[in-house]
């Protein structure tokens, strides 16, 4: 038996409707050049996680091949993720060509920039003031 089997999988929720990847919007975010990452307490459990990789960033084949990408390094970095939350990876271009350990050290480092209290950088609102309170 080796390391890799006697530890056990972490879980992931997959995140499908508008309004988890809305919430998620909402929250922190912090981002690298590959991709950005969005994070937001949840009602769930387990933590949930999300993929959004827009018609901008190119044709059908790339866009899946970046999907491919992040759904890897997500499971890669699947302990780091936090219980409670939910998160979305938006993809850019540069995930495409980026050597895949970086993706996953970038991941690792989002996730804990995300989650620090402490930084000043790390906002919780968008870059253009104050949004309307939702009802």
């Amino acid at each position: 038996m080796t390391a890799e089997q006697s530890l056990p999988k972490a879980t992931l929720r997959r995140l499908k409707r508008r309004s988890q990847f809305l919430r998620a919007a909402r929250g922190s975010r912090a981002g690298r050049s590959a991709f950005g990452l969005q994070a937001a307490p949840s009602a769930e459990v387990e933590p949930g996680v999300g993929f959004t990789v827009t018609k901008k960033v190119g044709n059908s084949p790339e866009r899946n091949r970046m999907k491919r990408r992040l759904r890897a390094a997500a499971a890669a970095c699947a302990r780091d993720f936090l219980p409670g939350h939910d998160y979305v990876l938006l993809a850019r271009r540069e995930a495409l060509s980026q050597p895949f350990a970086k993706m996953v050290a970038d991941l690792g480092g989002l996730i804990a920039r995300v989650h620090d209290t402490k930084s000043g950088d790390n906002r919780n609102t968008p870059g253009r003031g104050q949004r309307k309170p939702r009802p």
